[in-house]
């Protein structure tokens, strides 16, 4: 088993709670929006890599 889906699953779950913390600190929309964009890539990323492949 890879480390990598781990470590995407890890740093999705700290970019979530930067977006609350975002939220409750009253930033800008587009940063609450950057920061929960980069969460969802690397969740998607980190979900992605535990498919098993053909190869």
């Amino acid at each position: 088993m890879s480390l990598v889906p781990v470590l995407l699953l890890g740093l999705a779950g700290i970019l979530v709670g930067g977006v609350i913390s975002l939220a409750r600190q009253g930033a800008t929309k587009f940063s609450i929006g950057l920061v929960a964009a980069l969460a969802l890539l690397a969740l998607a990323g980190g979900v992605v890599w535990l498919i098993p492949g053909d190869s």
